[in-house]
C-alpha cells in the first residue's frame, strides 16, 4: 500500500486520499495499485456504500507522475509493468457511487478519472488541464470518448490539443462538474453529498449506473488508448517533450514530421 494514499470509511462512505501534497499529488506506480486494490475491494465491501476522492495540499493530482512516463522511454520501466491501466479499468467498472472533491490543480488522468465520477465538485479557482499532446501523447482513461460526450467535440479537442486550462466555474458550465464553489467548501459539500447517496438503496443506484454507463465499453476504449498512448511513450516526439520539460524550455516538434 502506498504511503501517498490514505484510506477511511466514514458513515458508509470510502473517503481516498491523494496525500502526496509535496508533489502537487502527482500519481506514482504504487498510488494507483493502491486506488485499483481499494476500489476493487469497495466494490464487495458491504461497509463501503459510496466512494469519494479528494486530496491533501493545494492540489487535487498534477497527474501521472512524469517519472514514470521518462522511464518508458528511457527502456528502464516496462510499460506493460505499470499499474496505471489496473486503476483506470477499476473506474471503468465500478458499479458504486464515485463522488469527487477537486480544489487547485487537476492536470491529466486528474481530470479524466472525473468523468468515471458520478458526482463532481470543484473549486471556483480549479484549473483542469488535459495538456496530453503538448507531451506529445494521446488521451487516456476512455476521455477521448467521455470528454466529448460530455462537453461537445469542439470543446474536448480544444482542452486536449491546445491544453490549455478551465478553472472551475467553466468546468461547471460545461459539465464536467455538478457544481463550483469557493474552495473552502469544496470536500464538505462532496462529503455530504456521498454520505447522502449512502442513504439511497444500494441495488437501484447501481443498477442506475449500469444502466447509464457501458462498463465493458469504456473498458475496451481504455485498452485501445492504453496501446496508443505506449506507442506514443517511445516516440521521438515525446522523448523532445520530456526532455524539454526537464531542461525548462519549449519543445521544437518542427524537426519531426507526422
Amino acid at each position: 500500500m502506498s504511503e501517498h494514499v490514505r484510506l477511511a470509511v466514514e458513515d458508509g462512505v470510502l473517503r481516498i486520499t491523494f496525500a502526496r501534497p509535496d508533489k502537487k499529488n502527482a500519481i506514482t506506480q504504487p498510488m494507483y495499485g493502491t486506488l485499483a486494490e481499494a476500489l476493487t475491494r469497495a466494490e464487495t465491501d458491504p461497509s463501503v456504500r459510496v466512494v469519494l476522492f479528494e486530496a491533501e495540499g493545494d492540489a487535487f493530482s498534477a497527474g501521472n507522475d512524469l517519472s514514470d512516463f521518462a522511464a518508458v522511454a528511457a527502456g528502464t520501466l516496462d510499460r506493460h509493468n505499470m499499474k496505471t491501466p489496473l486503476f483506470l479499468n477499476a473506474l471503468a467498472r465500478a458499479h458504486k457511487p464515485i463522488v469527487a472533491a477537486v480544489t487547485g490543480l487537476a492536470v491529466g488522468v486528474g481530470v479524466t478519472m472525473l468523468l468515471h465520477c458520478d458526482l463532481v465538485f470543484v473549486a471556483d479557482d480549479a484549473k483542469l488541464s488535459v495538456p496530453f499532446v503538448n507531451l506529445a501523447l494521446v488521451p487516456e482513461a476512455a476521455s477521448s470518448a467521455l470528454l466529448q460526450a460530455r462537453i461537445g467535440y469542439a470543446r474536448a479537442y480544444a482542452m486536449f490539443a491546445l491544453g490549455e486550462p478551465i478553472d472551475g466555474r467553466t468546468a461547471a458550465s460545461f459539465g464536467i462538474a455538478n457544481a463550483s464553489l469557493p474552495v473552502g467548501e469544496v470536500r464538505a459539500k462532496a462529503l455530504a453529498a456521498a454520505k447522502q447517496l449512502a442513504t439511497r438503496p444500494t441495488g437501484a443506484l447501481q443498477a442506475t449506473k449500469q444502466l447509464m454507463r457501458d462498463g465493458t465499453a469504456i473498458a475496451a476504449l481504455i485498452a485501445k488508448e492504453s496501446q496508443i498512448f505506449g506507442d506514443r511513450l517511445k516516440s521521438p516526439e515525446t522523448a523532445e517533450a520530456l526532455q524539454a520539460f526537464a531542461e525548462r524550455r519549449a519543445p521544437d516538434f518542427s524537426k519531426f514530421s507526422g
